[in-house]
């Protein structure tokens, strides 16, 4: 069964702890392909939240220290309950309180996938030695940095540009669909962190592919929904209306995915 469809079947409970900015947008996305979403950013919350859900997302935007508590007290609850953890390392490097917090989660917390832009990824990566903003994406979207990232972490990177990049460290494939408008508006990333979540939770053990495919169908997405619209405020609607209508046939006739073995 194609993963989309599963996701509707199963309705994951996909949890997050999400940015203000983000959280309406990302709890639509979710609902929109299927999956149900819940959001908490309490530190009282935050394990007993992770225990039920089929996967975690822990989104860094407007981060707090109540909130960094939060995320590694669900990271490691997940964890231990054999859940999948997500993390976007929103701005990677910005500010030494926010670095300190993405390198806290990391060095606690098995992630199952990491999900940022190329220049987050190159941050974490060394291969840049901050970003400004969680806008600031670089040019380059190097296989070899998402590889490298990978591999340090045993997780599942995918780094997102004008092609995106999914490894597991050995594998990579290379995802040319998506819309320059899909950058012309706020949170974009944050939802398809979310949107990842959910195929990841029924996905099984093939993460990698659910990746691949939940990159690729979330572009695919974005493509439809920019030729519907007028400009970014047409945008946003048409984008939930594609996420709700996506199906297996439409991942098949419009998916631009190269894949490269090790």
């Amino acid at each position: 069964m194609p993963l989309i469809q599963r996701i509707r079947a199963e309705k994951p409970h996909i949890f997050s702890i999400m940015n203000e900015v983000a959280s309406n947008f990302s709890a639509n996305g979710i609902i929109a392909i299927g999956a149900s979403p819940s959001i908490s950013n309490t530190p009282k919350e935050a394990e007993e939240s992770s225990r039920r859900a089929r996967a975690v997302v822990l989104n860094l935007g407007t981060l707090t220290e109540d909130r960094a508590e939060a995320m590694l007290l669900a990271g490691k609850a997940a964890n231990e309950a054999g859940t999948p953890v997500i993390l976007d390392p929103i701005a990677m490097g910005a500010t030494t309180f926010r670095t300190k917090v993405i390198n806290d989660l990391l060095e606690n917390v098995q992630f199952t996938a990491i999900c940022g832009n190329a220049g987050e990824i190159a941050v974490l990566g060394e291969a840049l030695e901050r970003t400004t903003s969680p806008d600031a994406a670089i040019d380059t979207n190097d296989p070899a940095i998402a590889k490298k990232v990978a591999q340090k972490y045993n997780t599942i990177v995918v780094s997102t540009g004008e092609t995106d990049v999914i490894t597991d460290g050995s594998k990579v494939a290379l995802c040319s669909n998506g819309h320059k408008m899909m950058a012309n508006i706020t949170a974009s990333g944050c939802v398809f962190t979310a949107v990842l979540a959910a195929f990841i939770a029924v996905g099984g053990k093939h993460v990698y592919d659910a990746s691949i495919e939940a990159t690729a169908s979330y572009a695919i997405a974005g493509e439809i929904a920019a030729g519907n619209s007028r400009g970014p405020g047409s945008f946003i609607p048409a984008f939930l209306d594609e996420l709700y209508l996506l199906d297996a046939e439409t991942y098949r006739t419009h998916e631009k995915v190269e894949r490269i073995e090790a």
